[in-house]
């Protein structure tokens, strides 16, 4: 007989005894009838102080709770639990993340008589998961700073001209949206920009990043707002970067209050003038960057932005809601800056956004560029 025989013709017993998980027998109210030697060894307790002890007992205090609130009647309802997740108390009182699978037998009247469970040491799942969970907050941390370090810097002022961003953060991860505002080379003309990456965490912020250094550079060659998306299209193709992404680009030439502009896929830029209604302006539209359905050079259109007028460029997290239809989300903030029209720009969009933003669900982020008068 080979050695390989000798081991194939381990005994039931020895089986049960030295299986790689542990194995138990309780009653139906969970008294310990039988133990394997493995359960003996992980946890540190004998078989003699382990017979006749209710399972529970051994469990830590919160799996008691869960032991009694959702294992016992699952394991009712359905006579059989899988993959519970609990800590068992060892005899140093130290304790043993475990993963319990149970099955509840029954007689030939069908009244339950034993319980039979095996447990599976999850100590070195539980450290992956944590290790998981380190990692996963040390990229947010990442992304977050990066994303902090997109959004700073002064915004363009003068005499002649005032920008304000407000900008709220999702609850629990960096989101897509970024915002920025410069000057170009004459400094008589203010470049705009909002802009939503799709995606979130650490690759969206490095995405918000490398298309915010690409729209200033194609910006200081003299490109208009049309051309300029055109031109982040090849971009965007070429590094494999940001695809779908919406951006709304203005230009505005601060003496004149001539404005060019130009949204690809993103909600139309919000015009206030002294004395008229809010409107949105819906020209010089086209697809997000990259897409397939772009057919022809990409348009701009032209407004004024008179004296004591501003332009909102936002997010679609300031206007969308899953419970209500996107046009009823327009509407409110057209409403709501009709409302606060007048006010100071930093104050207007800040109350605008605490109207209008009911959960942090989201991330969204307003830039007001205001023509003093």
């Amino acid at each position: 007989m080979t050695q390989d025989d000798v081991l194939l013709e381990e005994s039931a017993e020895e089986l049960f005894e030295d299986a790689p998980c542990g194995y138990l027998t309780c009653g139906v109210d969970g008294t310990i009838l039988r133990v394997n030697r493995t359960f003996e060894r992980w946890t540190g307790h004998d078989r003699a102080t382990l017979l006749g002890t209710r399972f529970r007992d051994l469990l830590a205090p919160a799996g008691r709770i869960y032991h009694e609130t959702h294992y016992v009647p699952l394991l009712q309802m359905q006579g059989t639990v899988r993959e519970i997740a609990l800590e068992i108390l060892r005899a140093d009182g130290t304790r043993l993340p475990a993963l319990i699978n149970s099955d509840q037998r029954r007689d030939d009247d069908g009244r339950p008589r034993i319980i039979r469970t095996t447990v599976f040491d999850a100590t070195d799942r539980r450290a992956y998961e944590q290790e998981l969970l380190r990692s996963r907050r040390r990229e947010q941390e990442i992304a977050q700073l990066l994303q902090r370090s997109l959004l700073s810097g002064e915004p363009p002022s003068s005499a002649e001209i005032c920008v304000e961003v407000v900008y709220r953060a999702a609850q629990h991860e960096v989101g897509g949206d970024w915002h920025d505002a410069f000057w170009l080379d004459d400094e008589q003309t203010a470049g705009l920009v909002v802009g939503d990456v799709v995606g979130r965490g650490l690759e969206a912020a490095a995405v918000m990043g490398q298309l915010r250094s690409a729209i200033r550079a194609l910006a200081s060659t003299g490109l208009t707002p049309g051309p300029l998306l055109d031109a982040l299209d090849g971009f965007v193709a070429r590094h494999r970067v940001g695809r779908m992404t919406t951006v709304a680009y203005a230009q505005l030439d601060v003496a004149s209050g001539e404005l060019l502009y130009a949204c690809a896929g993103h909600p139309p830029p919000v015009l206030l003038e002294p004395g008229e209604q809010p409107c949105f302006l819906w020209n010089g539209r086209s697809v997000p960057l990259d897409s397939v359905a772009l057919t022809g050079p990409r348009p701009h259109a032209a407004a004024q932005l008179a004296p004591g007028g501003t332009l909102l460029l936002y997010t679609d997290g300031l206007v969308e809601r899953r419970a209500q239809s996107l046009d009823v989300g327009l509407q409110h903030l057209l409403d709501e800056a009709a409302h606060h029209e007048g006010e100071r720009v930093a104050a207007m969009l800040t109350r605008v956004v605490q109207a209008m933003s009911d959960d942090h669900s989201d991330d969204l982020c307003v830039l007001g560029a205001h023509r003093r008068g």
